[in-house]
């Protein structure tokens, strides 16, 4: 008896296997983990660090920040959605770019700022269509000013200076 592997998922997990192994700047403690049940996708990278070390300052209001990566292949048609996302638990703040068709009005791929479960803001950005290591490496480059260009009032995220984008 023959029992054939399902492609799609073989694909993707090796796909987040050369994420996981592509990101090794910055990050103190790598994994790949399976997408929660609120997830979209089967997989996530994620890479825990200190911001003082991935931004290379020398201070920073937290000392905790992690960075999850997620990808969800395409058919021939179609482009891969994506999730890369900035998070630090103890601002409560997610900043990151998604391509997925929840905010078509935005265009193929946003940037969205995120305080705990709120969305502060939504904006569209230009899309990288490419290889998904190349989309990783050009958003993580871009991560150190998205996340300087984050404007707060009163401890609070209010949403991004007008050059970030």
């Amino acid at each position: 008896m023959v029992f054939f592997a399902d492609r799609t998922n073989l694909q993707v997990r090796r796909l987040h296997r050369r994420i996981l192994e592509s990101i090794d700047w910055g990050f103190h403690s790598r994994r790949l983990t399976i997408a929660g049940p609120r997830d979209p996708g089967l997989y996530r990278v994620v890479g825990e660090t200190d911001p003082r070390v991935f931004f290379d300052v020398d201070s920073y209001p937290v000392e905790d920040a992690r960075v999850e990566i997620g990808f969800r292949l395409a058919d021939a048609d179609d482009a891969a959605d994506y999730w890369l996302t900035y998070v630090e638990p103890d601002r409560d703040l997610s900043v990151g770019w998604h391509r997925h068709p929840g905010h078509m009005e935005l265009g193929a791929v946003h940037l969205q700022l995120a305080y705990g479960d709120e969305v502060v803001t939504r904006r569209p950005v230009e899309v990288v269509d490419a290889h998904p290591l190349y989309v990783v490496d050009v958003r993580l480059r871009s991560l150190p000013d998205m996340v300087d260009g984050v404007r707060w009032s009163d401890g609070r995220p209010t949403g991004f200076e007008d050059s970030i984008g």
